[in-house]
């Protein structure tokens, strides 16, 4: 308590009484300051920051059914059937009777090589079978007449024996005489030249005016057959034999009947052909240089999109998996030691299996072994794994392939808040 000076007393400075009281205000202010300091630190941070949530991880359930085990390999395609128009008569070739690149049954006319010769050839040999019908009705006559004299005795038994020998000649020389005409007509009719089977023709290969059949049988075109096509392909000894055993095992179960397994074309342009084949057969012997085994599949072509010649990839379905699970590639951990997939248990740990992998299919795996339904196996997020400890819990989403669609953004969602182009209103206003 502060008392007034007097006489008696001396007074303190008024310097000093002003620096006093700063060093009080000082105090006070400190003491506030800590007393907020420690009112805050009951508040939340007194019991810690609150806990994460666990990281998410894309997976798919799996889901066992019989699969086809689909092979996919290259090929050539073939016209089922090839023929080479070539001149049987040897002459000028007066007119070309076709369209190049069209289509021509069996025994249309496609060229016509000058037929005067062969059919003078051809009144000549009818000419001399007439000749022969003559003879052989003279002889005829002869015999007749002395049949009754030599029962008479009037002529020696060596005339009539003659007689029907002069017969028997005739009928000799009539049947020349009808084969002569007969060749004759043949190659009457080798001066039209015609195709020997429907399809499709290609370029004449000879011009009107051109000598043919001159000493050989000269190409005048090609006709294929392209409804259906032949599709021929190899595959790998080793594979086919596995293949084989895995089916007598009964792992595998063949497709459809005995030698009609589907099969389906990729063009070039990556598109899949419309119509289904069958494959024919497999090639009983093992190509010595490289191992592989051919097969042929018919495949039917009705608007001649297939030309010989065309290389497709071939998709066959030999064999179906039975109780086999597809996984996509990425969630199959492929090593010397063997193969592994992450499955996410009940409580949310993921935990390494071993699994049996068969072979691919539409850049999923075929899982034999390993797996049972409905376990989650883990596709996505493998790094984000790698910066947990081992054992943390995380959460299973149902995993989308690249290039699905995911959710739309709601209405609610501020687009520029997640690009980051524009500020928030309170920090524009700051």
């Amino acid at each position: 308590m502060l008392t007034p000076c007097d006489a008696s007393t001396t007074c303190p400075p008024a310097t000093k009484l002003k620096g006093q009281l700063s060093a009080l205000t000082a105090v006070c202010a400190a003491a506030l300051l800590l007393s907020a300091c420690s009112g805050k630190s009951d508040g939340p941070a007194a019991t810690g920051a609150p806990k994460p949530p666990p990281v998410e991880v894309g997976v798919v359930t799996a889901t066992p059914g019989d699969i086809g085990l689909i092979t996919e390999l290259p090929g050539r395609v073939e016209a089922s059937r090839v023929a080479q128009v070539r001149a049987r008569a040897a002459g000028i070739l007066q007119q070309r009777l076709f369209r190049e690149g069209s289509d021509v049954k069996a025994g249309q006319p496609l060229f016509r090589i000058d037929p005067a010769p062969y059919a003078a050839a051809a009144e000549s040999a009818r000419a001399g079978l007439a000749k022969a019908e003559a003879n052989l009705a003279q002889a005829s006559a002869v015999v007749q007449r002395y049949r009754p004299l030599v029962s008479a005795n009037a002529i020696s038994t060596q005339d009539f024996v003659n007689a029907e020998a002069a017969e028997k000649q005739a009928q000799a020389d009539i049947a020349t005489a009808k084969a002569a005409v007969r060749t004759a007509e043949i190659n009457l009719g080798y001066a039209s030249v015609t195709s020997p089977i429907s399809g499709r023709i290609g370029r004449a290969l000879v011009t009107e005016g051109a000598l043919v059949g001159q000493g050989e049988a000269t190409p005048l075109a090609v006709v294929q057959q392209i409804d259906p096509v032949y599709v021929n392909f190899t595959q790998s000894a080793s594979d086919v034999f596995q293949l084989r055993r895995a089916m007598e095992s009964g792992q595998f179960k063949r497709v459809g009947t005995a030698g009609g397994a589907s099969v389906k074309l990729v063009l070039s342009d990556g598109t899949e052909y419309t119509q289904n084949g069958k494959l024919l057969f497999t090639d009983l012997s093992v190509d010595t240089t490289t191992g592989q085994v051919t097969l042929r599949a018919e495949v039917p072509n009705p608007k001649g999109e297939l030309l010989p010649g065309l290389f497709v990839r071939v998709r066959l379905e030999q064999a179906q998996a039975s109780n086999a699970i597809t996984l996509p590639q990425q969630a199959v951990t492929r090593s010397q030691q063997g193969d592994t997939v992450s499955v996410v248990g009940e409580d949310g740990k993921v935990t390494k299996r071993t699994v049996k992998i068969s072979a691919a299919q539409n850049n999923r795996w075929v899982v034999l072994d390993g797996l049972t339904a409905g376990e989650k196996v883990m596709v996505d997020g493998f790094q984000k794994l790698q910066m947990l400890p081992p054992g943390t819990p995380v959460k299973a989403v149902p995993w989308q392939a690249s290039g699905t669609p995911g959710p739309a953004p709601t209405a609610a969602t501020p687009m520029s808040a997640a690009s980051g182009s524009v500020p928030p209103a309170s920090s524009a206003k700051q």
